[in-house]
């Protein structure tokens, strides 16, 4: 132990352990020059506002600035394809260059979804229906059906499509609806010779509809015209309830009285 203690009190001890002490500090500042370089400690860019551009122009942006991307993509109803809607890190904060920013982008081609039921709904619940699945109600056309406002038919593309059909997610569907007036014929009453209100009064009666009204001498006066001419007229015989009678009126034919 004498030796050991004679040791730590020479020059060469000394010595040694100054060279040791210089070793390490040199090796401390060597490891954090490196890891500095490394991880490039104080090199910091700011994430550029990506959100609403292009992903062309989003991508430009960023290889300027000197950072990595990752791209994914959905599908959004009525967005412009390939606009960027989602960043990560936000807009503004500082990242270390090199880092990667992801990104999230409208896609341009639009998933398929299996067509809903709308047959024997209503148009509010058929409205209903076809918007939770992300399509567009299109033009509704009636006809005459006993349940009003009911859908009959639906198409897409011009062709009828049943539920089950994969269609594309945004397109647009046509509903055939009922207007409550049924299918049933009546007789076409004869109208001609008769005032306007009467002939109106016995067509609501048959369940029938005027249609469109001209007049055979220049009048305009609908409340005194007399009924000179019919469409269709009697010879027709039948016609479905909810049709439409169009008329000719005139101002100076004396009506037929019903006395």
């Amino acid at each position: 132990m004498s030796k050991f203690f004679l040791y730590l009190r020479t020059n060469t001890f000394r010595k040694n352990l100054i060279y040791a002490i210089v070793g390490i500090i040199v090796l401390f500042i060597l490891t954090y020059i490196g890891l500095r370089i490394y991880t490039k400690h104080g090199d910091r860019q700011e994430v550029p506002v990506l959100k609403g551009l292009h992903i062309s122009e989003a991508i430009a942006l960023l290889d300027k600035v000197g950072l990595e991307y990752q791209v994914d993509s959905i599908y959004q109803l009525d967005a412009r394809p390939g606009m960027v809607i989602e960043q990560d890190p936000e807009p503004a904060s500082a990242v270390k260059g090199g880092r990667t920013i992801y990104l999230t982008i409208i896609t341009q081609s639009a998933p398929e979804i299996a067509f809903p039921e709308v047959v024997d709904k209503t148009l509010i619940e058929a409205t209903s229906i076809i918007k939770n699945h992300s399509l567009k109600l299109g033009d509704t056309t009636y006809i005459n059906d006993i349940a009003r406002d009911m859908v009959l038919d639906a198409t897409f593309g011009g062709q009828p499509i049943t539920a089950g059909r994969m269609i594309p997610k945004g397109s647009r569907i046509n509903l055939v609806l009922g207007n409550g007036r049924g299918n049933d014929q009546v007789n076409i009453p004869e109208l001609v010779g008769l005032p306007y209100s009467e002939a109106e009064f016995a067509l609501r009666g048959l369940g029938l509809v005027v249609g469109s009204i001209s007049f055979a001498d220049g009048s305009r006066d609908t409340i005194n015209g007399t009924v000179v001419e019919q469409t269709p007229d009697i010879s027709a015989q039948f016609i479905p309830l909810g049709s439409a009678i169009h008329l000719i009126l005139s101002n100076s034919v004396v009506p037929t009285t019903n006395e």
